[in-house]
Formats: structure tokens, sequence, C-alpha cells
């Protein structure tokens, strides 16, 4: 009877396009004229608004194999679908990307290689970066929970790209964020069994060593589906995961996003900066500047919406964006961003600039 009232209960919002609520968080789902979009931007005030100041751990979503599905319901969305479980619970489940995640899924995408980012460096990348971690439509779910014997950063000579979570060989291993698989193959590189995950937010994580892989590339997985089992293949002195997390091939301190001892996500969204691609940029810092950095960013945005806060420069001889940059303590990139049409190099004298 319970679940009976749950189908009602799904249905009957579906048929309504109202907003329902998973776990205490506010799901819209698409209307039936904008199934192309899953989430809008108002769904998403973590990166719009830049809040990544939030910083109440959050736990870790419930294992798939402590349940099973008994039933499938379709969304107006046609890239999502509902999963009934045999507990009274459902949740959310991608089966494609969506239209604005596609290049995601597209961009570097290579099943026979582990790096696929040729030619990137963090000096390529932005000085910082918004990620959400976990929304409304998505969870989060440790790989494996235990104390680590081997952190990120330099190790005997080299850099040690990820962490290391001893493990007893034939322990679940389970994808961290929903994803599809990009790889899935023994690695002679000393990774041994190998799965690589690239996520809907652009992260891609590397589990390695395993003693079984239980996922294909091509696959979609869900946060908390087992993808395999732990083990010592490839380069390893013992039963151990190897785990790292990368954007755009560039690897990163994964502590900045799990605790793993208790197996709990630190924050809802990262601000990832360029200098924390350094293998010696570990976790253990204060975050205080990238709480200032986000308010900053979340200002200038809010300013630049409001047409009252805006400032203008009348271009005189000699000036230069440089100079403007200077004189009203911004920077020059700042404003090309609000003259996206200017040319710096063509600005003429009487032109009126908008420098805040």
């Amino acid at each position: 009877m319970r679940v009976f009232r749950l189908l009602i209960f799904i249905i009957f919002a579906l048929c309504a396009n109202v907003a329902i609520a998973q776990d205490a968080d506010t799901v819209l789902l698409c209307s039936a004229t904008d199934s192309a979009t899953i989430a809008s931007d108002s769904l998403k005030p973590a990166i719009d608004s830049l809040h990544c100041n939030i910083h109440q751990p959050i736990a870790p979503m419930r294992t798939l194999g402590e349940v099973s599905a008994i039933d499938t319901l379709p969304t107006t969305c046609e890239e999502l679908q509902i999963i009934l479980f045999n507990d009274n619970t459902w949740r959310y489940v991608r089966t494609k990307p969506s239209p604005k995640d596609e290049q995601i899924f597209s961009e570097n995408w290579n099943t026979t290689a582990t790096h696929v980012y040729y030619g990137v460096t963090a000096d390529n990348l932005p000085e910082s970066i918004a990620i959400e971690l976990v929304d409304s439509l998505s969870g989060h779910h440790y790989p494996y929970k235990g104390y680590m014997s081997s952190k990120y950063g330099p190790r005997g000579g080299r850099g040690h790209q990820g962490v290391d979570l001893p493990l007893k060989t034939g322990d679940a291993i389970y994808a961290t964020f929903d994803g599809k698989v990009r790889y899935s193959a023994f690695s002679a590189s000393g990774y041994g069994n190998l799965v690589i995950i690239r996520h809907n937010n652009g992260l891609e994580t590397y589990y390695a060593h395993l003693s079984e892989r239980m996922v294909e590339a091509g696959d979609w997985v869900v946060a908390g589906q087992q993808i395999g089992k732990g083990g010592s293949t490839g380069r390893s002195s013992g039963p151990h995961l190897h785990f790292e997390t990368r954007y755009k091939g560039q690897s990163f301190d994964p502590e900045r996003l799990f605790d793993f001892k208790t197996g709990e996500l630190r924050r809802r969204d990262i601000l990832l900066k360029r200098r924390h691609f350094s293998i010696y940029a570990k976790y253990e810092q204060n975050f205080t500047d990238e709480e200032e950095a986000a308010k900053q960013a979340a200002a200038e945005k809010a300013a630049a919406k409001s047409p009252s806060t805006a400032q203008y420069h009348t271009i005189k001889s000699g000036d230069t964006f440089g100079h403007l940059a200077a004189k009203y303590k911004t920077t020059s990139k700042r404003i090309q961003e609000l003259n996206p049409k200017i040319d710096p190099k063509k600005i003429q004298i009487g032109q009126k600039i908008r420098v805040r």
C-alpha cells in the first residue's frame, strides 16, 4: 500500500509539473515544453551565486546494494528516470547526458587511454573553477571508507597523485558521484585494474588496483553503485584502493572533497584554484582565501546585473585597459568581460567603457 501511495504521489507530481522534495532538497522537474532542460540555472544557486562558504559535511547516500529496484518510471526529461526500491524509497537516475552536458561527455573522450587531456596544463586552466558536487538530482558516496596509508603529495622522489586506502581483497568499491565510465581495463602503467568515471560536473575519479571491475566503458553509474572490488593488481605492495580526483586531467588532493574516515563529503561545492593542481598543494590549508574570493566574485556578478551600480569611463588619450584596471581597482580581464564587443587594442578617444 505504501508503494502504491508513493506511485500515485509521483505520477500526480509529474502530471502537474510541480516540485518534488527529495531528502529536503527541492527537485523541479522539466516541463513538457522545456524537456531539454534537466535543472535550470535557478536550480544551481551554489554555482550561480558561488556559495562556496557552505562547509556542512554531507552524509553519503545509501549503498544501492542494500536495496533492490522494483520499478522504473519515466519523467518529462528523457534523460532522467525515477527508480523505485523495495524499501519504499526512490531516486533519480540519469540514463544519458542532458543537452547542456553533452560536451562534458564528448570532449577528450577516449575509452582506451588513461590520461586524455593531452597538452592541457594547470596554466591553461582558469585561475579559479567553481564546481558543484551535489545538487537536488544527484548525491555522493565514498569510494571506500577507512584510514589513509598514503596521502596526496610528493612520495619517494615522485608525485603521488591520489590517496591510498588499505582494504581486504574483495571489499566493495563505490562510484563517488553520478557519471559515465570512460575507462575500464587493466592499465600497464601501474594502476592495474582501473576504472575511470567522468562525472556530470566535469570531474574524473580514478579507482585503481582493483581485483575485479564490475562496469564497462560507456556504462552510466550512480553514486553508491558498486563498480568493482578492491585488490592489489598493478604496481602495488598490498591490497588497497588508489583513488584520484582530476579536472581536465590535472590531479588535486581528494581530501578536498572527502573525509575518508567518516565517508562524508566536506562541502556541496568547491572552488578549485589553479594552485591546487600542484602536487605540493595538500588539503590541509585555510579556506579563508577561497571564501573571500567567492564573496568577491558573487558581489561582482550581482553588481554586473544591476545597471544602477554600473560605472563607466570615457576614454581619453593614453588610456588602456591596464590603466583603467589600476585606476578603478579591478582587472583588465574583468573590464574585457564587461565589454565583450570591444577590442582593447582598438579603443577610441571619447568611447565609453564599463569598468565596474
